[in-house]
């Protein structure tokens, strides 16, 4: 049994971080500020292998590991959470369908850009009536011929209209109880993106809404087998939870790393407030919460590794490292007191981005409900 990682792991940790803190820390904020998506920090994570890092060397990707994806994750988000779902998000859910479900010919027309970060792809699941119920899915696509005819909206879609996006895959209803997935390309005629949301956090990160109107695609398009979309975003989103939780480790670092320093420095009645059990003892709590997530997630990446079952792994490692990145950031603005709560501070930046890690791809409730039936129990 093992309570760390490998020197492979931890020497490739060293070189993300320093990436990180010398190409994307500086920028963060006032990409923040801005709200812009930032394409040359993207395509800089593209040129350090990491949207190739846990697929084989035979299909274009770096050979490494799912807990290598996790520690890049981890340390990206540790200084920009937006920049960390990028790449969470083109990984699990742009390249991961098309390496996993796509049929030889898709592979080779999307994978090389997407694994070497000149392109991003989106996954179009959610719509305005169809989030954590995902099989009420409205939107249709019906064959005219050798074409897909695709109708309907999705919601709340990563990566799906910056400049480096090349295609969306979106679930359709192709039938009577069917669900499939099908590849549309940017700029296929009837196929619109929406402008980007105005959201509480996550600002440098793309998220946009998606319009199909009359939207033809190539019959050929269809990822994976017809009818079985639903069931194939199920088994990819399994490992998209094990990476939310590296997101949220990373969080959860940065909040404990903010609250050493500044409890060692700011000074109150003469002395460090860190001389003061109250603020010693939140700091504590933030060690805790860091340490019991961080395992709990390798401990999930590892099993997945091994090739062994993770819906319940995973889910444990996403409901408790999200509540406690949530939990981390409010400790960590109290820690800062008032400095915590400007704009310019980092903590505050952090607070808006840790709510949503409780929501994306499978809010707490739903974790819930995945670990109940994981235990036997009959959960409706």
């Amino acid at each position: 049994m093992r309570f760390e990682l490998d020197e492979e792991h931890q020497a490739f940790r060293k070189v993300v971080r320093e990436f990180a803190e010398a190409e994307i820390a500086p920028h963060a904020a006032a990409w923040d500020e801005a709200a812009v998506f930032p394409t040359d920090a993207v395509r800089k994570m593209g040129d350090l292998g990491l949207f190739a890092l846990p697929f084989p060397e035979e299909a274009g990707g770096m050979g490494g590991d799912f807990t290598s994806l996790c520690v890049a994750i981890e340390e990206v988000g540790r200084v920009d959470q937006s920049l960390g779902i990028t790449l969470e998000a083109a990984v699990g859910l742009g390249i991961n369908p098309i390496y996993t479900f796509g049929t030889q010919h898709q592979k080779e027309t999307h994978l090389p850009d997407l694994l070497a970060g000149r392109a991003l792809a989106g996954f179009g699941l959610t719509e305005p009536e169809a989030g954590s119920d995902a099989g009420a899915t409205r939107t249709k696509a019906e064959l005219d011929g050798e074409e897909w005819v695709i109708n309907g909206s999705k919601a709340f879609i990563t990566n799906a209209g910056t400049e480096l996006t090349s295609l969306v895959t979106v679930t359709a209803r192709t039938g009577e109880g069917q669900i499939s997935t099908i590849i549309v390309p940017a700029g296929t005629a009837g196929f619109t993106v929406e402008p980007p949301y105005r959201k509480m956090g996550w600002h440098a990160s793309d998220t946009r809404g998606l319009v199909f109107e009359d939207c033809r695609v190539p019959k050929a398009n269809l990822l994976g087998e017809r009818g079985r979309g639903l069931q194939q975003f199920l088994a990819i989103l399994d490992d998209g939870r094990i990476a939310i939780a590296a997101l949220a480790v990373g969080l959860s670092q940065a909040c404990l790393e903010l609250s050493v320093d500044y409890a060692a420095t700011r000074r109150t009645f003469g002395r460090p407030i860190g001389a003061n059990q109250g603020v010693a003892f939140q700091v504590a709590d933030l060690q805790v919460m860091v340490d019991a997530s961080r395992m709990l997630t390798y401990r999930a990446a590892a099993l997945r590794d091994a090739g062994r079952p993770i819906r319940q792994a995973a889910a444990v490692a996403k409901l408790y490292a999200t509540e406690a990145a949530v939990s981390a950031t409010r400790i960590a603005t109290q820690i800062h007191g008032g400095a915590g709560f400007m704009e310019s501070s980092q903590v505050a930046r952090l607070y808006r981005d840790a709510k949503v890690l409780e929501i994306g791809e499978g809010t707490s409730e739903i974790q819930r409900l995945v670990i109940s039936r994981e235990l036997g129990l009959p959960v409706l």
